[in-house]
């Protein structure tokens, strides 16, 4: 998937630096027959994508750098905490009967378990609930904890995390979401969740790399 698309005239000229470049913009529109006026904005454009680079008194000159390589790199830029969407938490006395109507009405495939404080305690997602709904007794009176999967079984990531990474452990894991989380002050082993990281995170921020274009 391409998300840097240049138009004709930005790949010539692109060409044009690359094989003879350090070159000045006079003289890369004397090469198209065109004014500099004319090539300002792609100039701009392709200096801002970072392929190209320019120095004062030298001229435009090649970065060495592939579109997809700058794209690469402005996905590496972000972190969880740029992107990260609000946790939808239950309790871990929440009924799986009251967790999957949370679970529709919030339109999200997973459920972070937690006390007092947000505390993390545990996972359960659209396909634990939709088994043990299909397996079980009365849903009413059964709570989230005989079937949530508990810390420290958990893949967690941070807002500090760069957000390729966590897309990998979502990949990795075969999870839809991933609970962002921040060390209690008081104790180092207990987690806060502070935000969701799923996929439709990642979807989201390819769809905004690409209209960014």
């Amino acid at each position: 998937m391409v998300f840097l698309e240049l138009t004709q005239r930005q790949q010539t000229i692109l060409g044009i630096v690359k094989s003879e470049g350090p070159i000045t913009s006079e003289q890369i529109a004397d090469r198209l027959k065109l004014t500099r006026a004319t090539l300002r904005s792609d100039l701009a454009i392709l200096t801002m994508a970072g392929l190209i680079e320019a120095r004062p008194r030298v001229g435009y000159y090649y970065s060495g750098k592939s579109p997809h390589e700058v794209v690469a790199a402005k996905i590496r830029r972000f972190k969880v905490g740029e992107l990260q969407s609000r946790p939808v938490v239950v309790g871990e006395a929440t009924s799986i009967h009251d967790a999957i109507i949370t679970l529709f009405l919030e339109d999200v495939g997973t459920l972070f378990v937690a006390r007092e404080g947000g505390i993390l305690e545990g996972v359960v997602s659209r396909k634990d609930l939709l088994k043990i709904a299909f397996g079980a007794g009365d849903i009413r009176n059964l709570p989230v904890g005989v079937i949530m999967t508990r810390m420290p079984n958990i893949i967690t990531t941070s807002p500090e995390e760069p957000a390729w990474e966590a897309a990998r452990k979502l990949v990795l894991h075969e999870v839809d979401a991933l609970p962002v989380v921040e060390p209690v002050a008081d104790n180092k082993n207990e987690l806060r969740v502070v935000g969701r990281f799923s996929k439709t995170t990642v979807a989201r921020l390819f769809v905004e790399i690409g209209e960014r274009r």
